[in-house]
């Protein structure tokens, strides 16, 4: 954000629809034919056709355009983009480098509402997501019975690719309806299941619209942390469902916070971390090259695709991560090196979670809560196994928790 405002409201974005100039408000229109310099992709600038301003595509990547955008300062200036720019639009981008205070916006119907309207759906029932340049994979923590998705499609391909992954996943009989160009005269709405989805030529500019249904005894995501040990491709290297969900409890993850989590083992702490909110983020710290290679597949699997992955050893690999609101450490604390690195990285008002089975890392712990403060607590769980033709309790070894939160 600038700290000096320019003179007036000198940058104009326009949102246009597939109708072109007939669908501008009189107040964008005149936006659009005072504009001294009128960017936007090349569809943007087909749609509008012939302006008195200089004209200019967007560049590749789009930040390479944002010097000429502001070497206009002051005069003015018109950014084309497509329904409402700022929904999963340029404007929050340009937001970023222009004071509110020197834009003005004339947003069209966003491509969500313009599917919900044909769909008859309410817009805030739905999921919204986009898939443009982003894993399709980032769909999976939507997927429930009964849910409605609507989700930005990449390209033409999008919608088939999508219909395979549910299938795969087993929600084969969820409907998908493509919602091409909608706004213009080329608009087209065609269903099809996921199962038997045999839709082609579809327009590149399209919205998928999902209607979520599952086969029998489909693996559905809980809303609670401790997801299932089995649903997570491990070694023996994880941190067990019940731990796991006191340890997300002790995290307590805020949205859009960055997580650490250190001796990552299968991931499971830092994708539950991440499915918690879509905001939230994780680096997944692992030494071992076989394990840092099946968090990555694990991510994938269960819908967090973003999880960062750094192969390295702690604390040595900790130097260049950005700052996290919070750390875990469940790959064992062999001395206070770890600890001490750890809580000079956090933010304030930073948590660390520090588990520990060994006799040795539990005295670490120990000495680091007579230091430091915090809590520590003892995470005893038992479960009932076979005794010949009866059942007995069977204790899981005993797990040490440190929380510490820096001032």
């Amino acid at each position: 954000m600038t700290e000096d405002a320019g003179p007036y409201r000198w940058l104009t974005l326009v949102g246009v629809g597939e109708d072109g100039l007939s669908g501008l408000s009189p107040a964008a229109w005149a936006a659009l034919m005072q504009a001294e310099l009128v960017v936007g992709g090349r569809r943007h600038l087909a749609l509008v056709g012939d302006v008195p301003g200089e004209r200019q595509a967007w560049a590749s990547p789009i930040e390479d355009s944002f010097p000429s955008i502001l070497a206009r300062r002051g005069r003015p200036v018109c950014v084309l983009a497509s329904g409402d720019p700022f929904c999963y639009g340029v404007g929050s981008v340009l937001a970023k480098w222009v004071d509110e205070g020197e834009i003005t916006c004339f947003p069209q119907p966003s491509a969500f509402s313009l599917a919900a309207g044909r769909l008859g759906w309410a817009l805030q029932d739905c999921a919204l997501l986009t898939l443009h340049g982003r894993p399709l994979e980032r769909i999976i923590p939507a997927l429930r019975p009964g849910a409605r998705i609507l989700a930005l499609s990449w390209d033409g391909e999008t919608p088939g690719r999508v219909a395979q992954l549910l299938t795969r996943h087993g929600f084969g009989p969820s409907r998908l309806t493509v919602c091409e160009a909608m706004g213009g005269p080329r608009e087209r709405l065609r269903s099809a299941l996921a199962t038997s989805f045999t839709l082609e030529t579809i327009d590149p500019l399209n919205t998928l619209a999902i209607a979520v249904a599952a086969e029998p005894g489909v693996r559905v995501r809980p809303l609670a942390p401790g997801l299932p040990d089995e649903w997570f491709e491990h070694d023996g290297q994880i941190t067990k469902a019940r731990v796991r969900a006191t340890t997300l409890s002790a995290l307590a993850p805020r949205p859009g916070d960055l997580l650490w989590d250190i001796g990552a083992g299968s991931g499971s702490v830092g994708i539950e971390w991440m499915l918690l909110h879509p905001a939230n983020r994780a680096i997944a710290v692992e030494a071992d090259a076989g394990r840092a290679a099946r968090i990555g597949r694990n991510a994938t699997a269960l819908g967090v695709p973003d999880l960062r992955v750094v192969q390295a050893r702690a604390p040595d690999g900790l130097g260049d991560l950005p700052v996290p609101d919070a750390v875990f450490i469940g790959g064992g604390v062999t001395g206070a090196g770890l600890l001490e690195r750890c809580k000079s990285a956090l933010r304030p008002s930073g948590r660390l979670v520090a588990n520990a089975v060994t006799l040795q890392s539990q005295g670490v712990l120990g000495q680091a809560f007579l230091q430091d403060g915090g809590s520590l607590s003892t995470i005893s769980v038992a479960e009932a196994d076979p005794v010949g033709r009866f059942h007995g309790w069977r204790t899981a070894m005993p797990v040490t928790q440190w929380m510490w939160a820096k001032p």
